[in-house]
């Protein structure tokens, strides 16, 4: 009952919901992001779908775990380490011919679920893996089907007429494709492995590149507002690498085609860092578009927060220059202020006399028309640790706040920080009174006696 009530009152574009009459904010908000024009990346799959082995049911390639889940479900097949079977759709196919010559228990393992209960609350699993010498013999063959890529390899290796810029500086590379690679390793700590384990690799760069143009993180994938917002997440988050969870990236290693029971993610995770003792973490020469910061009550965007300023004081009434001077606000209480005024007019109430409102825009005139824009409720009530987090997850403005003329003129005599003066006793008297003086007297008489 309470996760229907939850249900009914959650609202996905707010991430919010409202509980006994308070509005909650689960997790920061994101200013909505705007993305190139770049179609979505398609898939890696050569597109056949796969048929269950068991049934006449079929999915898109791209659709491998619902099969799964479906062959689990409707007919308690498990299959092992899929992940490693080289060509899954012949696979299927394969066994499919050979659960129609004999019963399914010839070839798999039976596993019973809830063993030591009622007979009729027992379940059958049916496991199939390499266990068996004729699983195991057509992975191998499948995988051998694929050995040909190692001709595609040994081209790519040899390839002098390679030529391409590099994705972070625009720097052109001619003639192998290492000199690219390592560039990128060692000039932006970006390595997608060595460039031998590397095939397709114009294909590969060509996927990272959309991704990146698309402002998507290549590690967590999440997507940003610009490239400098982008850089720095992925710099501070240490996601200068590729998600090693991300099946697309398989038919790029060569790994993949060649030795059973392993993967590409296991040459990724390889230590080859010694190659690039003298790494270099500068992204300097990334080339980037402006942060855009968004008005406090309003979509309007500026490149400069002179420009942002100046928007809000004249179209808003709003000027927070004059309420840091006025209240002397710190850098942090800047930030809380901010973010205290960001949750209150996302919840369309307003942060000075707390009147709720059905829209943002009724709420932005009730400021204009009362005055009230400038007026602040008691600092108490805004100067809380929970504005520290912010309210936008993408807030420009927060990054373009500065400390007050106070702070940057270095430590204030008049502050309320206690000072421990540095102890000036008598270090006479303390020779004198010590307990040490009588410890050295009883050991002297112990001396003297014997």
């Amino acid at each position: 009952m309470l996760q229907g009530h939850l249900a009914r009152s959650w609202d996905v574009r707010d991430k919010g919901f409202s509980l006994a009459g308070q509005d909650c904010i689960l997790e920061p908000l994101c200013f909505p992001e705007h993305l190139c024009g770049s179609a979505p990346l398609a898939s890696s799959s050569d597109g056949r779908p796969v048929t269950c082995s068991l049934c006449s049911d079929s999915f898109p390639a791209s659709e491998k775990d619902q099969l799964l889940k479906h062959m689990v479900l409707y007919h308690k097949l498990v299959i092992a380490d899929v992940k490693l079977i080289a060509d899954f759709p012949r696979y299927m196919l394969y066994w499919k011919k050979r659960f129609t010559e004999q019963p399914i228990t010839d070839f798999c393992s039976v596993i019973k679920t809830n063993s030591e209960g009622p007979v009729e609350q027992q379940e059958h699993y049916f496991l199939l893996c390499d266990a068996l010498p004729e699983d195991r013999i057509l992975r191998e063959q499948l995988q051998q089907r694929r050995l040909v890529i190692l001709d595609q390899q040994q081209k790519e290796r040899d390839d002098t007429t390679f030529h391409r810029a590099c994705m972070f500086c625009n720097e052109e590379f001619t003639g192998n494709r290492s000199s690219l690679l390592n560039h990128m390793a060692k000039e932006h700590s970006f390595s997608i492995g060595l460039p031998d384990n590397i095939v397709y690799c114009n294909e590969f760069l060509d996927t990272l590149e959309c991704k990146l143009e698309n402002m998507q993180c290549l590690y967590c994938e999440k997507t940003f507002r610009d490239k400098t917002t982008l850089k720095d997440h992925m710099r501070k988050k240490q996601h200068r690498r590729i998600n090693a969870r991300n099946h697309e990236y398989d038919r790029f290693y060569v790994i993949n085609y060649l030795e059973l029971g392993k993967t590409w993610e296991e040459v990724q995770s390889e230590d080859d860092r010694e190659l690039f003792e003298d790494e270099d973490d500068d992204w300097s020469d990334w080339q980037a578009h402006p942060v855009y910061a968004v008005c406090l009550f309003c979509e309007q965007q500026a490149e400069t927060m002179e420009k942002m300023y100046t928007h809000m004081e004249e179209t808003h009434e709003f000027d927070l220059h004059k309420l840091k001077t006025d209240l002397s606000l710190k850098f942090y209480q800047q930030v809380k202020l901010v973010n205290y005024i960001r949750r209150e007019l996302h919840q369309c109430r307003c942060y000075c006399c707390q009147e709720k409102f059905e829209t943002k825009e009724e709420l932005v005139q009730h400021l204009v028309n009362t005055g009230h824009g400038m007026q602040l409720p008691e600092i108490s009530h805004w100067d809380q640790p929970q504005y520290y987090f912010p309210t936008y997850e993408n807030d420009a403005l927060l990054t373009a706040l500065s400390d007050s003329e106070s702070e940057s003129e270095g430590p204030n005599p008049s502050s309320e920080v206690p000072v421990i003066a540095e102890d000036i006793s008598n270090l006479k008297v303390i020779k004198q009174t010590s307990v040490l003086n009588k410890l050295l007297k009883d050991r002297a008489a112990v001396k003297d006696s014997n």
